[in-house]
């Protein structure tokens, strides 16, 4: 799945508009990085149309923590901590990013999976969000994380709400 499918799967799953999006983009930012609409406009155009542009793993990583604040809130580091890298981004890392977001605990995981009409275990999505160096680690394919997207959109249809109080 490519970096624009997710943005054009989690725009309409969440209704963002384009305003938001660059807002979010900002925010996980602490505004030290502007999307311009054009840009934006650009990115979520079909891949064979012309002025296509491919979003950055560094961008999506932004939207994903623009995500993390809008519905978290912004999260202080500890006194003294240092700033860790970016990691690369992955399937299993953009789950991840979308499950605290949206405050989803494992019962609202399985609901929105059945939802898109996909049968998963609390076990199977543990195995999702472990470390990669641990023995039951599963790697998130793109079907995985498309079916995820697509309960998402119908679990907001629904009225369901998106914050902690989901459950």
């Amino acid at each position: 799945m490519t970096n624009n499918d997710l943005l054009r799967s989690l725009r309409y799953a969440l209704e963002l508009d384009n305003n938001t999006l660059v807002a979010l983009v900002a925010s996980g930012s602490d505004g030290k990085h502007e999307l311009s609409l054009r840009q934006l406009a650009s990115m979520l155009k079909a891949d064979d149309e012309p002025g296509f542009e491919a979003m950055p793993d560094g961008l999506l990583a932004l939207l994903l923590d623009g995500l993390i604040v809008k519905y978290r809130g912004k999260r202080e580091p500890a006194p003294g901590a240092a700033r860790l890298p970016p990691e690369a981004l992955t399937n299993n890392r953009i789950l991840r990013a979308l499950r605290i977001a949206l405050s989803l605990k494992d019962a609202d995981l399985v609901a929105i999976f059945a939802l898109a009409e996909v049968a998963v275990t609390k076990s199977e999505l543990g195995a999702l969000f472990r470390r990669e160096d641990h023995r039951n680690y599963q790697p998130c394919g793109d079907q995985f994380l498309r079916n995820f997207l697509r309960g998402v959109g119908l679990w907001h249809r629904q009225g369901r709400p998106l914050t902690a109080a989901s459950s």
